[in-house]
């Protein structure tokens, strides 16, 4: 992570500043060493850490929302009384800070004591959580749990070898060689034995007796549970195509799978990803930045334009193109024989690398088998509870009545997953809280990051603020006059605004 000190800017709050001395209501200063961001809000003035804690956005460039600082760029939230991480992605919580005044002025000299969860479980709170899944959503469900207090026992099922790891940076960072592999697990091995979540990997779910309240596992054990979580996630499509199974064609969905992608493009000169999708074109970034030649084939005119629009696909596009990406739009993949890639169209391609990112389906098995009601993924209600009582799910799997939208949608996000199970763990210990979090991602293109908050699977109006081409803009998308979704492009703060505007006019 980013060393805070080469960022240390403003007074010393130690010191003493004026009131007049902030910006909007802050004001960027340091206190021994470490960077501390005042915020000045009705009456109060508080002081917290000045960086995100997921990863180190520069909170002064955010916003102030009530008693809460919001990350500029994934959209984390903070509690300035308690530095307490409201809201994924970022699940850290910040350190705050005194405030003194003195002869008028404003001063800050020390960290003030954590204080621990603010409210107790339900007096019937359940005596064991099972959560199937291993991703952004159980994992997030569980560490919630503990972090409000609960006591029962927490024990996370987990088809995948590893712990559960910051996904998003398979595709980014890690997957280009510019983060080491320790950056990639959301929490370290040790952090599950002390929180006491038995965090069971390698193990498979076979069944859910939903009127019994058992699990049952790949060896035929049963596993009693109070309220279960099901976040088993999605899976990426897999291609129907000859030579799929070949050691150097992958799909990338794991650690393994990146890890994998690593190793063969030690050795490789050029790569072919199939699929245009931001999976895909994340890929083909991570690749160029590893001076890998890279071919994008994927049966669209556009790249993306189904979710960003026409401009934006284009733009993208040129970005990528601008990088050494080669695309093969309108076109597909037959068969892979050895290094030689067919195509519809009748062309052929050498590669010593092949990715497919042609897109993710939901796991419904388990549920279909419970029970549960099913449509194009798992129904549950503003809480986010399931058909059947007792039984919650989150992430990937879950299609919820949105508020905002007045439709009922699925997401394939990451923060929205971590977000749904953070509400599912409050909601399982009886809090009983409806989830109503505005949809939100982040996509990396090299050094253009898109945000997207939101959610518009159609629209009939596309408004443009500022310039596409010069990476400064807004585009809103409507129905109606309606603004469903907001994608933007170096516009943080109109991003948050979005996302805030969103909130306030359900």
């Amino acid at each position: 992570m980013p060393d805070d000190e080469s960022k240390l800017e403003g007074p010393d709050l130690t010191l003493g500043v004026s009131p007049s001395d902030f910006k909007n209501g802050m004001l960027l200063g340091c206190v021994d060493k470490e960077a501390v961001l005042l915020v000045h809000t009705g009456s109060d003035i508080f002081a917290i850490d000045a960086f995100c804690s997921h990863y180190h956005g520069p909170l002064a460039d955010g916003l102030v929302v009530g008693d809460s600082v919001r990350c500029p760029w994934h959209h984390a939230c903070f509690d300035l009384r308690t530095g307490e991480a409201r809201r994924a992605p970022a699940l850290s919580p910040l350190s705050v800070w005194q405030v003194e005044q003195e002869a008028g002025r404003i001063m800050v000299r020390r960290k003030r004591d954590r204080v621990g969860p603010a409210r107790a479980a339900a007096a019937d709170a359940p005596r064991r959580i099972v959560i199937v899944g291993g991703g952004a959503a159980g994992f997030a469900a569980a560490e919630m749990l503990r972090r409000e207090g609960y006591g029962g026992e927490v024990i996370m099922l987990s088809r995948d070898e590893a712990a559960p790891v910051d996904r998003p940076n398979l595709s980014k960072d890690y997957l280009a060689g510019k983060a080491p592999e320790e950056w990639v697990p959301l929490r370290p091995n040790e952090f599950y034995s002390e929180s006491k979540i038995d965090l069971r990997l390698r193990t498979d779910v076979t069944a859910i007796d939903g009127k019994a309240q058992q699990v049952v596992l790949g060896d035929g054990k049963r596993l009693p549970f109070d309220r279960l979580l099901l976040a088993t996630g999605a899976e990426p499509v897999k291609l129907q195509i000859p030579g799929v199974d070949q050691p150097h064609v992958h799909m990338l969905r794991t650690l393994a799978d990146c890890r994998a992608i690593i190793a063969s493009a030690a050795h490789a000169k050029r790569a072919v990803v199939i699929g245009a999708s931001f999976i895909g074109l994340e890929v083909a970034a991570a690749l160029r930045d590893r001076d890998i030649e890279v071919h994008v084939i994927a049966p669209e005119q556009r790249p993306m334009e189904r979710i960003l629009g026409p401009d934006m696909g284009d733009f993208v596009r040129a970005l990528h193109e601008e990088h050494g990406v080669v695309f093969h739009l309108q076109d597909s993949v037959t068969a892979i024989d050895g290094r030689t890639i067919s195509l519809k169209g009748g062309s052929t391609l050498e590669a010593d690398l092949v990715v497919a990112g042609i897109g993710v389906k939901p796991r419904l098995a388990l549920a279909e088998q419970a029970g549960l009601k099913v449509d194009r993924g798992v129904v549950v209600d503003g809480t986010l509870e399931t058909s059947v009582p007792g039984i919650f799910a989150a992430g990937d799997i879950a299609r919820w009545p949105d508020r905002h939208s007045g439709e009922s949608i699925r997401v394939e996000h990451w923060v929205v997953a971590e977000r749904q199970g953070q509400t599912a763990a409050r909601n399982m210990m009886g809090f009983n809280e409806p989830f109503d979090a505005v949809p939100f991602f982040w996509s990396q293109h090299y050094d253009v990051p898109i945000n997207y908050v939101g959610h518009a699977e159609k629209w009939d109006e596309i408004a443009l603020d500022g310039d596409i081409r010069q990476k400064d803009c807004v585009l809103r998308y409507k129905r109606a006059g309606r603004v469903l979704a907001v994608a933007s492009i170096y516009r943080d703060i109109d991003s948050l605004k979005a996302e805030l505007e969103m909130e306030r006019s359900r």
